[in-house]
């Protein structure tokens, strides 16, 4: 006689079922909150550089009279000015933040509906600790680099700002003393700005460099390897092969995120010299090596919390069925080969 299951009895795998479709939906209903924050912010920003434009239209044009406009005048475009700079820039980095937020939760609910549906089929999700653990390791590795920008944006641009706010003040109380150095004050601050503008644009063209959207993967990964070699005055060679075109946006950014993190690691832990980008993009795949004369490292190291972006690049090219493969040592540098399979 066959005794059928107790009506009251769990099943494991109804269990796991339900467990993953209930964090889709609260997945779904993050992105669709994050979406509207976001064209909400769209549409601000696009308000906010409307003003700014406006602003500072008419700073210029105070600047061209100074000898005639009065010193309240000037005093009032200029704070009118730095306002709308602070407000702009404020803006753009929520726009950013928010645009990452929105990336990490789509990959996430493409992992949650691949597990969903191993589960649905039956299939013993045999991965699924590994699944977990590399969206662990993917939320650690993006506070670290959050917290490595949020440092350098306070000892950059933050600081930047609070001088600009100081050398705008001696500059007000110069304009009813002496309206020469008063201009030489000012000419300081618009250099202070220009440079202190350049750096705000670098950080947000490594948080999300927009024509990566609107040119492509070649050309934004051009740019950046030509902003790197100021930047680190390293010598870089980028090679670029095969057929240049589109690829699932995606495909895109893991490419880019890995050379971003590759090329970091080759300034600031190898203390690299010498780096050769090779790219090659055939018709089933792309491929990327990077190669530097560092003084390279224990590929075991892998295993070590320390090598959080390494083990993430690797995850994410395993993720999408490709290759990643490790060549270090201790004192002869590191070559670092990953590939993508393509449709």
């Amino acid at each position: 006689m066959t005794l059928d299951n107790h009506p009251n009895e769990k099943n494991p795998g109804e269990d796991q079922k339900q467990s993953f479709q209930t964090e889709l939906d609260e997945n779904n209903r993050a992105i669709k909150e994050v979406s509207l924050m976001l064209e909400q912010s769209r549409v601000e920003l696009g308000k906010l550089s409307q003003r700014n434009a406006a602003i500072t239209a008419h700073l210029q044009q105070v600047q061209k009279q100074l000898s005639t406009v009065s010193s309240e005048e000037i005093r009032m475009a200029y704070d009118s000015a730095l306002d709308a700079q602070q407000r702009l820039f404020v803006m753009r980095g929520q726009l950013e933040k928010l645009q990452s937020d929105q990336t990490h939760l789509e990959r996430y609910r493409s992992l949650l509906e691949r597990l969903y549906e191993m589960s649905r089929s039956g299939k013993p999700v045999v991965k699924e600790r590994e699944a977990i653990a590399s969206l662990e390791m993917l939320v650690n590795a993006q506070e670290a680099e959050r917290q490595r920008l949020s440092r350098q944006m306070h000892d950059g641009p933050a600081q930047a700002l609070s001088n600009f706010i100081l050398q705008t003040e001696i500059a007000m109380r110069l304009l009813d003393v002496d309206m020469e150095q008063a201009r030489g004050e000012l000419s300081a601050l618009k250099a202070s700005a220009m440079g202190t503008f350049q750096k705000v644009r670098n950080f947000i063209f490594e948080l999300r460099p927009m024509m990566l959207d609107d040119l492509g993967m070649v050309p934004t990964i051009r740019r950046y390897a030509e902003i790197f070699k100021e930047q680190t005055e390293m010598d870089l060679s980028l090679t670029v092969t095969g057929t240049e075109r589109r690829f699932e946006a995606y495909v895109e950014v893991m490419i880019f995120r890995a050379l971003q993190e590759l090329l970091g690691n080759a300034a600031r832990h190898s203390l690299a010299s010498l780096v050769k980008v090779q790219m090659d993009m055939a018709d089933n795949q792309i491929k990327l090596i990077v190669d530097d004369n560092g003084k390279g490292f224990d590929p075991e190291i892998m295993t070590l919390e320390k090598s959080l972006g390494l083990r993430l690049i690797k995850e994410r090219v395993e993720l999408l069925g490709g290759s990643f493969m490790l060549d270090s040592t201790l004192g002869k540098g590191t070559r670092i080969t990953l590939s993508v399979p393509i449709d």
